[in-house]
């Protein structure tokens, strides 16, 4: 199964041949996780109508977690571990029947590893509108359709205020420590913000306080990508068969993403100008290294994902500005009574180290003052998932503040 791990938690490498044989098959039209399929470690939790800020109704919502570790008798060893835009409820754990990869933070979350099972209870949830296993637009609506392009614009603080319910429903007042790396770190950051008095320690790792014009920039043609595939059908493809979804846009959507999330340094010292095989890209059919690399992976990603999933939760980060009807940046970050860690890549960039340091000096409780702590890698943006021993010892000081 080592063709499931995430690349997102590994350091790029050429595609073998024996990697492009496994993707032979057709992808199906969504790789959403859908009623009937394995559950593997899921926990499901079901709630009643929720009111979106934009003023849309879903009648109900479930959210997909996981769980490891025990809760003890006072319920205050709970932490919050919050997944990035493509992750998932499976932080640990091998990939198998219901979990399409294995484990993104293994290193991270486990017995005796820097967030100790054998001290903490940790939950992980697919957030609100994503594709394994929580409510989103491949699930199925009231009408008996999947709600495809009618389901709701969500925000960030739609996606929190989902997440407050699961832990009223587990019996959590006060998380110990809400953890969150890019998107999961915006969670993190709403977490802190509009409920202080609900988190003792928040880790924000590789996340921005606003998601800027850039970054919405480098969203919308990923976005676009997805719309342009004659496939998509305006988001009404389910009924597609094997090969006749919209995977060329997702496909090519996650491909444009790869290149946010790597750096220029790590490309090019990995592929260099190397060719695929030993047929030359330069006029005679072949292919450079880095061009399979990507390929390979957007394909690979188009059957483990969906692509209205992908379009919901791209437009919730886009949403994401802390400092919105809040008077801004920094009296948002001033609410913030948490122990804090934050915490960025100084090749990262998606979301550079300069945000990272705005949110440390917005908040009055880091661990390291005014200054983010920032991480030599080669890896950018993805470093948060990949440096897993300098993150892990950073964990450390902030699980023991």
């Amino acid at each position: 199964m080592d063709w499931q791990t995430s690349e997102d938690t590994v350091p790029s490498a050429p595609v073998t041949e024996a990697d492009a044989r496994l993707l032979l098959g057709r992808p199906p039209a969504t790789g959403a996780w859908r009623d009937g399929d394995p559950v593997g470690e899921r926990h499901f939790a079901a709630f009643g109508a929720f009111r979106t800020e934009g003023g849309r109704e879903l009648p109900a919502y479930r959210l997909a977690y996981e769980t490891w570790g025990e809760l003890n008798a006072a319920r205050d060893n709970a932490v919050l571990v919050l997944h990035a835009l493509t992750g998932d409820s499976h932080v640990r754990g091998p990939a198998g029947a219901g979990h399409p990869t294995s484990g993104w933070w293994d290193d991270i979350v486990g017995p005796g590893a820097p967030i100790d099972t054998d001290r903490w209870f940790v939950v992980a949830p697919n957030m609100l509108g994503g594709c394994q296993g929580s409510t989103g637009p491949a699930s199925i609506g009231p009408d008996g359709y999947e709600w495809a392009s009618r389901f709701p614009y969500l925000t960030i603080r739609d996606q929190v205020a989902a997440q407050v319910r699961l832990a009223d429903a587990l019996g959590i007042d006060v998380w110990a420590a809400v953890v969150g790396g890019s998107m999961g770190g915006m969670h993190a950051l709403e977490w802190a913000i509009s409920r202080p008095e609900r988190v003792e320690r928040v880790a924000v790792l590789s996340a921005p306080p606003v998601n800027t014009a850039d970054q919405v920039a480098l969203n919308s043609v990923q976005l676009e990508a997805i719309r342009i595939d004659p496939r998509f059908q305006g988001g009404e493809y389910y009924d597609a068969g094997d090969g006749d979804g919209p995977n060329r846009g997702l496909a090519l959507a996650r491909r444009m993403a790869l290149l946010n999330y790597r750096s220029p340094t790590e490309l090019n010292q990995r592929f260099q100008r190397t060719w695929q095989s030993g047929v030359s890209p330069l006029g005679h059919g072949g292919r450079f290294a880095v061009e399979s690399y990507l390929d390979f992976h957007g394909n690979k990603f188009t059957r483990r994902f969906d692509a209205n999933s992908y379009i919901t939760l791209v437009e919730a980060m886009n949403s994401h500005d802390v400092g919105r009807d809040r008077g801004g940046v920094e009296d948002a970050l001033a609410l913030i009574t948490a122990k804090a860690l934050v915490l960025g890549i100084d090749s990262d960039r998606l979301f550079p180290i300069d945000g990272q340091h705005r949110i440390a000096r917005g908040i009055r409780s880091t661990l390291d003052g005014d200054r983010a702590v920032v991480l030599s890698s080669d890896f950018g943006h993805d470093g948060f998932l990949i440096e897993t021993n300098a993150v892990g010892a950073h964990l450390r000081r902030l699980l023991e503040a």
